[in-house]
Formats: C-alpha cells, structure tokens, sequence
C-alpha cells in the first residue's frame, strides 16, 4: 500500500486540525490512501490531554503581542510550541490492530489478527515515529536519540523534537511530530514545554550551514519510507 506525503506549507493550527479530521474518516473507509500532512504552522502553543494550564507562562497581553494562538486539543502530553521554521508532520494512518496475545507497550510489530478486541500498538507506533526522526537527522549529519521513559528526539541533552499522537476508534493515527529546523527559540521561553524543564535545541543551532527546509523534508520522507516500508514502500509527494 502506497502512502500520499502531502506539503501544505504555512497553514493555520485550526485548519489543519479539521483536514486531520476530515482525511482520517476518508481512510477509515477507504476512500483516501494513508497520508502524511508535512507542514508549518504559525506561532502556536497547543495543550494535549495531560495540559496543565500553569505551564504557560506568558501572559495574555505577551500571547497577543507575540501573535501567538492557544489550542486544547485530543493529542497525548502537555504543551508544545508550533510555529515557523519547524517541520510539522502529521501521519494519518490505519493501524494494523493487534490480538490482545501480541500486544506489547514495546513492541514496533504490526502485524497480527482481528481475533478478539481491537488494539492498536500505539506505543510501537510512537517508537517507529522517533526512529523515523533520528534516521532523518542522521541523514543531515546529526547524531540523535531517545530517552528511557520520554516521547520525543534529543541532541545531547536537548530536545530537538517532540511527539504526540492520538489514535481514534478506527484505528487511524492523529497529530504527530515537531522537528526544530529554525524557528525562534524565543518562543520556548513561554511554556514549560511538555510539562519538563529541559533545554530545547534547533538544527540551526547545530548545523552550519543550517538545512533548507526542503533538504529536511526529503531526509524526513527517506527516513519515514524506511521505517514504515514494510507497510508504505512508495511514498508518492504531492505539493498543495
């Protein structure tokens, strides 16, 4: 099964949020391929089902100047900055569900049958989303990795992306990652992003010289093909 990588370029939080929507019921019937949404956004804070409100710091006077929307929405985790300069991507795909004998919290398997109640392995998907992420930087010459315990992609001690996803009823994947190429760092300093005190980083941070968005796009769908090719060996990209 191919899968439709679709580049969307600058578009606002709540619209995208409605075409997750809108795609995701497409797939569950089988009207649409599986579908990666790779974006920006502009400047953003959105708060998954663990927000907590306290770890937004800027007041609402400091939101308004620095143009910055507010959004509650159905991911996993807290807080997270979305805003120009940061690869959005979103991947809107059917879960093989999994028999409840073959589910595993670390198992990255998809395989299995439809004998009694539906799971999806949501944890093993979430692993093959940083993995996809790490194999992208390294294509861009950055070493990376992941924390025991955490969601997301590091440098160092710095995190350079983060990951929250929903899966609905039917089993298709929903929001996804956030991968700093060069935003304005500026913006972190008004969340205690995913509720943790750590320091974030950026590829422009990095690299010298800085990746062009569109070098990371391609690093992204390499490393996406291959870590889903079992399942998505040809992506087909489609710009909007």
């Amino acid at each position: 099964m191919n899968i439709d990588v679709i580049n969307l370029g600058l578009i606002e939080y709540e619209t995208a949020w409605k075409l997750q929507d809108e795609y995701a019921a497409e797939i569950a019937e089988g009207k649409r391929p599986p579908t990666l949404l790779l974006l920006e956004h502009p400047h953003v804070y959105t708060f998954g089902r663990k927000g907590r409100a306290e770890n937004l710091l800027w007041s609402e006077e400091q939101l308004k100047q620095k143009q910055i929307s507010i959004h509650w929405v159905d991911r996993g985790g807290d807080v997270t900055y979305h805003g120009p300069g940061q690869l959005v991507g979103y991947p809107l795909l059917p879960l093989m569900p999994l028999r409840p004998d073959r589910f595993s919290n670390t198992s990255s398997d998809f395989e299995g049958g439809l004998a009694g109640p539906v799971r999806s392995d949501y944890v093993g998907y979430v692993r093959r989303l940083e993995e996809t992420l790490i194999a992208a930087l390294s294509r861009l010459g950055v070493e990376s990795g992941q924390r025991s315990g955490l969601t997301g992609v590091w440098v160092q001690q710095s995190k350079i992306a983060a990951i929250g996803v929903k899966v609905d009823v039917h089993g298709v994947t929903r929001h996804g990652f956030a991968l700093n190429v060069n935003p304005d760092m500026e913006y972190w300093e008004g969340i205690i992003a995913c509720g943790l005190s750590e320091p974030v980083t950026s590829l422009a941070e990095i690299l010298d010289p800085n990746p062009s968005m569109a070098q990371v796009h391609r690093a992204v769908v390499s490393a996406f093909s291959e870590a889903f090719g079992d399942r998505y060996p040809s992506p087909r990209n489609i710009d909007k």
